[in-house]
């Protein structure tokens, strides 16, 4: 049983530092500008011919409104939408002429592999990490017969969670219906984590084998996935991207049933199968990228830190910092007006490093009130510096930090500055001397 001792559970203002470290590269303009083409494909297909069946009715209202909020959320979406594009470029559901042509039925076999291969990636991850979580929530559990109930009790539950999905498939249920219950069956999971730690629900049976149980992993599986809990600024972090997939790929299947309930009245131009083509090679390679870095992000995430650690974050977010982008080629000025000599100019400042490692020019320097400029403080590079010094004259004082060098890369500038006045010793009288 791993040793809990000295440690709290992840605290939102952690994973913000953490996640600092790993900034995901935005997806290229070809995602917004693919996503715009196709919806306008779409529109196009509606116009001579509304919607003629409640799928069609209610993916177009999907269509239009946001995706979801939770990230686990969105990768079941993309996971039936992959499904159900897959389901309809099967050779037996694609249109007679469109199987007759050599041409396009080669495109749509293509576009059938890719999203098979994209749908294979993320099956693979969303095991992964249910396996990692689990187990390692259970390292924490002491390795006796408690350990082992919980297991068994995990094992019973997904093979009645199989059981229902499998009874759903064999009584016609419909892709849109599947994914349905294996949501609520995701959020049954949480709700059991949540169970476990407050020892409520199934697990009251076990609250007797709970002692020993360190209290710090009760805290932790009970308020991890709270909507306001740690987990949403993983959310608030990488959501944006992945919503934009998860509304692409949710066009791509629009446009394709659309377009095959209508194929011998307005045949597909080799235009459109053009711009088909690219979104998906697009799609399904920004998928495949975004899977393959959430999976280190989330591999690499720690669930618990040490107390010191949760403290400084929070003091440390607390505190009067700001944060700035300092472009390549560029500088980064602050300037104090300084009235009284004798008052004291301070600075601490980091770089939010990235994967590599990055520095920053920093000098010092005053102009008084004749004009006259002074180094206080010569050039250098850091990554991080504290420093103060006292004022010998009164007038501007500047903080210069210095990116002029840097051809490419930006740098994020967290810094707080302080000036603080000289400490006047109250004038006293003669007669609160002789006292």
């Amino acid at each position: 049983m791993a040793s809990t001792e000295g440690l709290v559970p992840i605290t939102r203002i952690f994973l913000a530092s953490y996640y600092d470290k790993y900034p995901f590269t935005p997806l290229p303009d070809d995602v917004s500008r693919l996503s715009s083409e196709i919806r306008s494909m779409t529109s196009d297909l509606l116009k001579d011919s509304p919607p003629s069946s409640q799928d069609e009715s209610l993916l177009l209202k999907e269509s239009e409104g946001e995706s979801p909020h939770k990230i686990d959320e969105n990768m079941w979406k993309n996971r039936e939408h992959m499904e159900e594009i897959i389901f309809l470029l099967h050779e037996s559901r694609c249109p007679q002429p469109l199987q007759d042509d050599s041409e396009l039925s080669t495109v749509f076999n293509n576009i059938r592999y890719k999203f098979q291969k994209t749908l294979n990636v993320l099956q693979d991850f969303q095991a992964v990490n249910s396996d990692h979580v689990f187990n390692t929530v259970m390292t924490y559990m002491p390795q006796d017969f408690r350990g082992t109930l919980i297991r068994q009790q995990r094992e019973r539950s997904e093979r009645n969670k199989q059981a229902e999905v499998d009874a759903l498939v064999n009584s016609g249920g419909s892709i849109r219906d599947r994914y349905a219950l294996l949501w609520r069956q995701q959020m049954d999971r949480r709700r059991q984590l949540a169970q476990l730690g407050s020892a409520t629900g199934v697990y009251k049976t076990l609250v007797k084998y709970l002692v020993g149980v360190p209290q710090v992993l009760l805290d932790f599986i009970r308020q991890i996935n709270d909507d306001n809990g740690p987990m949403e600024e993983q959310r608030q972090r990488y959501g944006p991207s992945l919503y934009s997939l998860t509304a692409m790929v949710l066009l791509i299947r629009l446009f394709i049933q659309l377009a095959w309930g209508r194929f011998e009245a307005k045949k597909l131009t080799r235009d459109q199968v053009a711009v088909l083509e690219q979104a998906v090679d697009v799609y399904t390679y920004e998928f495949r990228r975004f899977i393959t870095f959430i999976s280190e992000v989330f591999a690499n995430s720690p669930f618990f830190i040490s107390a010191e650690a949760a403290g400084a974050l929070e003091a440390r977010n607390n505190d009067d910092y700001k944060e700035i982008n300092v472009p390549a080629g560029k500088t980064h000025e602050v300037s104090l007006s300084v009235e009284s000599v004798n008052s004291y100019i301070a600075w601490d400042f980091s770089l939010i490093q990235g994967k590599i490692n990055m520095d920053i020019g920093f000098s010092v320097e005053c102009t008084d009130p004749t004009g006259k400029k002074t180094l206080i403080l010569p050039y250098r590079r850091y990554e991080s510096d504290q420093g103060n010094f006292s004022t010998c004259v009164s007038g501007n004082y500047k903080l210069i930090w210095d990116n002029s060098y840097s051809a490419f890369f930006k740098k994020v500038l967290r810094y707080k500055v302080d000036c603080i006045p000289p400490v006047v010793e109250p004038v006293q009288s003669a007669g609160e001397m002789e006292e």
